[in-house]
Formats: C-alpha cells, structure tokens, sequence
C-alpha cells in the first residue's frame, strides 16, 4: 500500500494555497465566498462520482500508488482528495482571471 497519490494531491493543494494566500485570490479575497463555493462544489462532484457509481460508469481499481482505503464501495479516498483539489484550483484560477480582468479595464 502507498499513498503517492494523496500525497500528490495534498502537496499541489498546499501550493495553490500558498498562490492563494499570496496574491489573495480566493479565500483572502473572499474566505465566506470561498468556502461556501468550495462546499458546494465538492458536494456537487461527490453526487456526480455517487451516480456514476450507482450506474457502473466508476469504478475503482487498485493501484499501487494509492492508498486503497475506500470511504465507500468504489470510492477512495484520493477522489475525495482530487474533488476538493479540482474545486480549490479552480476558484483560485477564477480569481486570478477576475484580478487580471480588472487590472487590465483599468488601463
């Protein structure tokens, strides 16, 4: 059993949230707005893997360089992970698109 995966997962979180934190993209530009967006994002994808689940479009197989524990039939633990990462990006993405949107309207 490793956990490459999650460890992946976490490290790049801890970096986006260092750009985050630096240039005030997401939670220091708006921590309610954020963590709410974030909240109903990660709900989102988790009923979006529970109906791919219940429909047999995912399923979960071993790999080496996962962790192999399973917070429900078919889902691990990394996907957890990898929703709340993808969830994190983006709203610090969108957040850089809104800061380089503004800065250039007002030149």
């Amino acid at each position: 059993m490793s956990a490459v995966y999650a460890i992946a997962l976490l490290v790049s979180a801890a970096c986006i949230g260092l750009v985050d934190a630096r240039y005030r993209l997401a939670f220091g530009r708006a921590p309610v707005r954020t963590g709410l967006a974030l909240g109903i994002g990660i709900v989102f994808f988790l009923a979006w893997d529970a109906v791919g689940i219940a429909f047999g479009v995912f399923r979960h197989l071993d790999s080496r360089w996962a962790t192999g524990v399973l917070l429900a039939p078919q889902f691990p633990l990394e996907e957890l992970l990898f929703v709340s990462f993808l969830t994190y990006l983006t709203l610090v993405l969108l957040g850089g698109w809104q800061r380089l949107t503004e800065r250039s309207e007002t030149r």
